[in-house]
């Protein structure tokens, strides 16, 4: 079906009436969003709708291009090529707007929660999460921080702003080794969009991941078992296309309003999940750089909580107490998370050499 604007007539509503026409029952509707938090004046409402604005917010935001110096795995790597946090947001989108597409879901939606999905990851990937965890009285979860970006800390504190389905996906979004369709709905995000984000977010990583691991020379071709081959294949476009097609066709058939996997499939990625956690997250290597970020995260978070925060400005260190702040622990804490928590890696290590480092100097 064609979509010509009518002149005289608001874009907004035409998109909004073909969003009713074209869009699955199970899809979110603009028209139907739970809203957000504040109310503000719709700018630019006339073309517009509330997700695509959401989206755009997200990837006009300083926290989306940080994302593109904080690793994903393999931390401080030598080629161009590995992910970075950045590049698997991107490959996310890619997967869950294919999938959204064909199930005829909302794709600005669906494309909002997947671009916003690891706003709240650390420096150093997982070890930097680890770290925080163990070290901020209320622990540290990627997706929960994920919300306190947009909700708070973006736009100079004011936060974004967005809508309650982009906020939702965005915080249902991890699954850590949890099963990949939970038989719990509560664990999931309450639009099938952000189930569909989810689901992409494990095909994205057990594909990538792998990917990056033969470039590495972790592995070779010939490590992965044969069953996972024989089920989506031995190529890295192979094995995403299968999981996606079948992911689709599973969920067309039924036609129920949840997301479905053919055992074999579902089998595959599970098998494919174990693989990399035996053989490459745990891989010496990765290991020994996980200790040595972790040690960074570590020393640079209790220095802060006892000498102020060091931050980079107009290319000078400087160290700012905030005397309010400084009064409550509590408070202390909070501020130096948020602050290491939106590093990236190379601003990490940048201020732990300026901090811990010697510097060379003359006696002339």
């Amino acid at each position: 079906m064609s979509f010509v604007p009518v002149i005289g007539k608001s874009i907004k509503k035409q998109l909004e009436d073909r969003e009713e026409k074209i869009l699955s029952p199970f899809a979110a509707l603009n028209k139907n969003s739970s809203g957000r938090h504040l109310e503000e004046e719709e700018v630019m409402s006339d073309i517009r709708l509330p997700f695509q604005r959401d989206r755009d917010r997200i990837t006009h935001s300083k926290t989306f291009r940080r994302l593109k110096h904080k690793t994903q795995v393999f931390l401080a790597p030598t080629g161009d090529h590995y992910r970075t946090r950045l590049t698997h947001v991107l490959e996310v989108s890619q997967i869950a707007r294919t999938i959204a597409s064909a199930l005829c879901l909302n794709e600005p939606l669906t494309e909002a929660i997947a671009l916003g999905h690891d706003l709240g990851h650390t420096p150093f990937g997982h070890a930097g999460e680890v770290t925080l965890n163990e070290l901020h009285p209320s622990g540290f979860r990627h997706y929960v921080h994920s919300l306190r970006v947009v909700d708070f800390l973006e736009n100079n504190g004011k936060g974004l702003n967005l809508t309650f389905e982009v906020r939702n996906g965005i915080v249902r979004h991890s699954k850590g080794r949890a099963d990949i369709l939970p038989k719990d709905k509560s664990e999931c995000a309450v639009t099938l969009e952000g189930q569909v984000v989810r689901l992409a977010d494990i095909i994205a990583y057990v594909n990538h991941d792998l990917d990056d691991a033969l470039r590495a020379g972790i592995l070779i071709e010939g490590d992965l078992p044969a069953r996972i081959k024989e089920a989506v294949g031995e190529r890295h476009s192979k094995r995403i296309g299968s999981m996606v097609r079948d992911l689709i066709v599973e969920t067309l058939a039924a036609d129920d309003g949840d997301l479905h996997i053919s055992d074999g499939v579902l089998e595959a990625i599970n098998d494919l999940r174990t693989f990399l956690y035996d053989n490459v997250y745990t891989y010496y290597k990765v290991h020994n750089e996980f200790i040595k970020a972790q040690r960074i995260i570590s020393h640079l978070y209790n220095y802060f909580m006892e000498n102020g925060i060091v931050r980079l400005r107009n290319n000078k260190w400087e160290t700012t107490i905030d005397e309010e702040t400084w009064s409550d622990e509590k408070k202390v804490h909070r501020a130096v998370c948020d602050y290491v928590a939106g590093m990236t890696d190379r601003y990490a290590l940048s201020i732990y050499k300026y901090i811990f480092l010697p510097e060379p100097w003359s006696a002339k």
